[in-house]
């Protein structure tokens, strides 16, 4: 795997995660989110819900912001198809719906079948009212992510942070 830079972006992203009281966090766990889900999951005070697909985040983000929680949703781009129908659910509620997207089918991909999909990610989440924050410098995930949280949780719309696949690493096949 090739990555841009040595920088820790899931750690900064884990702090703001902390800083705005996030207690949910749901994933399709995908390699590019190892590290960051790692950190959710060792915290006691915090929950890492593990889903079969990636519109059941939108449901249980959703029903914790509802509830008097804060959720988000961390996914691989190839998800996002999964998810544009769901995503009427918390704009009917006015409920937040914070997602960090790692994204495929960009920078070096080796996969033909990610590249629709990587392609589409953005204008799909725009074409159903998302606010789209893509970054491509390591050093930035942490302040976007930090900027799409308050767009968000302040404006009770949805926001997706797009990791560009430069950050994240190309896998060639045979890698893992």
């Amino acid at each position: 795997m090739t990555t841009s830079t040595t920088v820790d972006w899931s750690a900064d992203v884990f702090r703001e995660i902390k800083a705005r009281d996030i207690k949910t966090v749901c994933t399709v766990p995908d390699g590019g989110l190892t590290r960051l889900l790692n950190m959710v999951e060792a915290d006691t005070g915090m929950r890492l819900v593990t889903l079969s697909t990636e519109e059941e985040g939108i449901g249980v983000a959703t029903g914790q912001w509802l509830g008097g929680t804060r959720a988000m949703i961390a996914m691989q781009s190839s998800g996002v198809g999964n998810c544009i129908n769901a995503l009427g659910l918390p704009t009917t509620f006015r409920a937040p719906c914070l997602m960090l997207i790692t994204m495929r089918g960009q920078w070096g991909e080796f996969n033909p079948w990610q590249v629709p999909m990587g392609q589409g990610t953005r204008p799909s989440l725009e074409a159903v009212g998302v606010k789209c924050f893509p970054v491509d410098k390591a050093e930035e995930v942490g302040e976007t992510f930090a900027a799409a949280a308050d767009i968000a949780f302040n404006s009770r719309v949805s926001a997706a942070v797009l990791i560009s696949q430069r950050i994240v690493g190309a896998k060639g096949f045979g890698q893992k």
